[in-house]
């Protein structure tokens, strides 16, 4: 079985629904970042291009992103859905391909346009056109459940089953937006972001949050006694995202040099009525199945969509609380459903590199109660020249 390696990669400015990408098709963001993916390592394109994208018109939005970006016609794409967490699935199933030695190069990672996503109905014959609105954005999730509210409502629940107050999840929002205005200033990952239409910053940040906004936001859902609010919850977002998996005879041909190696990969099924709460899960899973501890991990990167994941990864782990988003995560930068997984990870191999860390965890939980969760080992230059064969 072949090792597999993340030779960094590339994502675009983040940017809210009816924000800076609001007239930009998702395909033409995505493909912008694989057409300079390929400029940057001096290849005409991958073996294969593997894309998330959840809330998309359908199709084969991967292949149309291929395209889009001028790529040969000989690259192929698939399109994953797997709705939050679309982008890390891509991943790990080039991490898959990589290791049985079907694939040496992989661009992998996602597409999303909040700004565009296209509203959907059921024929008149199905029953489910009675149970819901007419005209619906999200999919169903949960046997009986119907409505587009669905991922706020699992959201809810978790935050009750979990004990999480609203208080908790505010502290998580505004941990993150302060993080995310301090890396932002420190152009600490300006060298993974491709600007594109005139975009210059990740929309969504706030470099103003405090305490009082965060105690003014309104509450999103009419649950007696929720705590979700606009605040504590990310926004709706449009972005693209691509990390770069290779072989090692690809690396060693082309004479590149990798950032990270993918030690492990986890897919779960959970509970479905509180998917914020499978992240961790899975993460505790692979981390069991690696012999490793909480406590070996230097930087977790969980997508936050809701704060409750968040302040329950906190409770739950105290001794590495400090871990968590380092740099800021969804609550802050925006959650652009399909392209999110590749953007953690991202953010993870540069958190690690910068503070000379050795294991970092990416994970997102998914609607439905699915989660994914990916393991990887930084390595610098020295390393990898050593262990030339």
């Amino acid at each position: 079985m072949n090792r597999v390696y993340l030779l960094d990669g590339l994502r675009t400015h983040i940017g809210v629904r009816n924000g800076i990408f609001k007239e930009v098709r998702p395909e033409l963001l995505g493909g912008a970042v694989l057409r300079r993916l390929c400029e940057v390592y001096a290849i005409d394109g991958p073996d294969v291009v593997l894309c998330g994208n959840a809330v998309g018109p359908g199709g084969n939005i991967g292949r149309l992103t291929v395209l889009e970006g001028g790529l040969p016609e000989w690259v192929p794409a698939l399109t994953l859905d797997l709705q939050c967490a679309s982008a890390l699935a891509a991943i790990h199933m080039a991490a898959l391909g990589v290791r049985a030695g079907e694939w040496d190069i992989v661009f992998a990672g996602g597409v999303e346009s909040a700004s565009l996503q296209p509203r959907r109905i059921y024929p008149k014959q199905d029953e489910r056109s009675r149970l819901r609105a007419p005209a619906f954005t999200a999919a169903q999730f949960i046997p009986g459940e119907f409505g587009d509210d669905a991922m706020l409502l699992g959201a809810e629940r978790a935050a009750k089953a979990a004990g999480i107050s609203r208080e908790e999840a505010d502290v998580a929002a505004l941990l993150s937006h302060q993080r995310a205005r301090a890396v932002a200033e420190q152009g600490l990952l300006s060298e993974v972001i491709l600007p594109l239409y005139g975009s210059s910053r990740d929309e969504a940040i706030r470099p103003r949050m405090s305490e009082r906004l965060l105690a003014r936001a309104p509450h999103v859902t009419d649950v007696p006694g929720g705590i979700l609010t606009a605040a504590n919850t990310c926004t709706m977002n449009d972005g693209a995202a691509f990390v770069v998996v290779a072989s090692e005879s690809w690396i060693r041909a082309h004479g590149e040099v990798p950032s990270a190696e993918i030690l492990g990969t986890k897919l779960i099924g959970s509970a479905p009525q509180v998917p914020p709460l499978s992240a961790d899960r899975a993460v505790a899973s692979l981390l069991m199945e690696q012999g490793l501890s909480y406590g070996d991990v230097e930087a977790f990167e969980y997508n936050e969509a809701f704060g409750v994941i968040s302040a329950h990864f906190r409770r739950a782990h105290p001794e590495v609380a400090d871990r968590l988003c380092r740099w800021g995560g969804a609550l802050a930068y925006g959650h652009p459903y399909g392209a999110s997984g590749a953007e953690i990870l991202l953010h993870l191999m540069k958190i690690l590199a910068h503070e000379k860390g050795r294991y970092g965890v990416a994970a997102i939980p998914a609607a439905g109660g699915v989660a994914e969760a990916i393991l990887i080992r930084r390595l610098d230059r020295d390393e990898w020249l050593r262990s030339e064969p």
